[in-house]
């Protein structure tokens, strides 16, 4: 039976709502029906299914379109549901991410028949893992033309202040190769995890660029995330791995960014394991510009990796916006601020029907 959601409550008894029913990645289909029978309720509302991502759509020949998305899924449970709201703040599984911002774009949706600009709101799986999982990816590939827009809004968590763009992220493999020997007769061999001494010093020694895009600078960072080698408690390993990820500004593409990658690590073997392109601002293009007019504050880059980019590739500009501190964000004790969720809902809504 699909639990019934009510997209006329407050926002954050929505969220609250939301955090309680769970959709850990690959699980979201409960989800995904319910909020499919809610949309689905109003008429001023096209609705459209593909997986576990629900697409609803105005379409009353507004003169402009814009998009405002957000995934479903969350992290898998760590001991944190069910909600639990105090002091002002909601408690619980998804919370941050992305919860209170799905609960801002269902109330937008269930509550604006007439915009001020056509609306497509997306609301996708499979966020949280592999890039070819991800239902915004799909989209992409099966139907790009429901993603058209002048602007985008990601509602992903950024404290209800507008974070422009985002980091590109590369993840790499960094392998040392040595000669296998007993460890008592050492001398016959070639330690491939010594080896990897200079790959770690490298990296020590790195400078990450600082990059200034649309008056806004981007931080990049290279650091090692994993290290795998050893054979046995007796035995010279022969093969050893650094693992290694990149977060690059967006305005240097994946090609280059791999580029710069074999370059440090010259020498060694390296292998690309996982790739994801930066979106640029685009702070500069009307849309983007109206929409900070109404929201206010000042714009901030995107230090980490969303599906900002996935806009970007389809050369619609678009940022992140919405409640929640992304520092809280998967952690255990993650919370949203009751006040962050209406103060993005009401902004949305101003920027909307102004």
């Amino acid at each position: 039976m699909t639990d019934q959601l009510d997209l006329t409550v407050s926002g954050p008894d929505l969220t609250e709502a939301l955090v309680n029913l769970q959709s850990v990645s690959g699980t979201e289909e409960k989800l995904a029906d319910t909020i499919e029978t809610a949309l689905a309720a109003y008429p001023h509302l096209k609705v459209f299914r593909h997986g576990n991502t629900v697409v609803a759509r105005t379409d009353i020949g507004r003169d402009e379109r814009i998009v405002v998305a957000g995934h479903i899924d969350t992290v898998p449970v760590n001991d944190n549901l069910p909600a639990r709201r105090a002091d002002g703040l909601i408690h619980g599984l998804g919370a941050c991410d992305m919860k209170g911002g799905l609960a801002v774009g269902l109330r937008l949706a269930a509550t604006l028949p007439e915009p001020n600009r056509d609306v497509t709101y997306v609301f996708y799986d499979c966020e949280e893992v592999e890039a070819e999982r991800n239902g915004l990816f799909k989209l992409t590939r099966s139907n790009p033309e429901l993603l058209e827009g002048v602007f985008a809004v990601v509602m992903e968590p950024s404290n209800a202040v507008v974070e422009a763009g985002c980091q590109g992220t590369m993840r790499v493999e960094v392998t040392t190769r040595g000669e296998r020997a007993h460890s008592a007769r050492s001398w016959m061999g070639v330690n491939a995890i010594h080896a990897a001494g200079e790959i770690l010093a490298r990296l020590a020694a790195y400078e990450p660029r600082r990059v200034p895009i649309d008056g806004l600078e981007y931080r990049e960072g290279l650091n090692a995330v994993g290290i795998h080698g050893g054979v046995a408690g007796n035995v010279v390993p022969d093969v050893c791995t650094v693992e290694v990820n990149y977060r690059f500004a967006p305005s240097r593409s994946e090609a280059e960014a791999e580029a710069h990658l074999r370059e440090v690590f010259d020498g060694f073997d390296v292998v690309v394991t996982d790739s994801a392109p930066g979106g640029l601002p685009g702070l500069e293009r009307p849309a983007a510009a109206a929409f900070l007019q109404v929201v206010g504050g000042d714009p901030k880059p995107k230090f980490g990796w969303t599906d900002v980019a996935r806009f970007s590739m389809l050369g619609v500009p678009a940022v992140n916006y919405g409640p929640g501190d992304p520092l809280y964000a998967h952690k255990q004790d993650e919370f949203v601020p009751e006040a962050e969720i209406e103060q993005c809902e009401q902004r949305l809504r101003a920027w909307l029907t102004a």
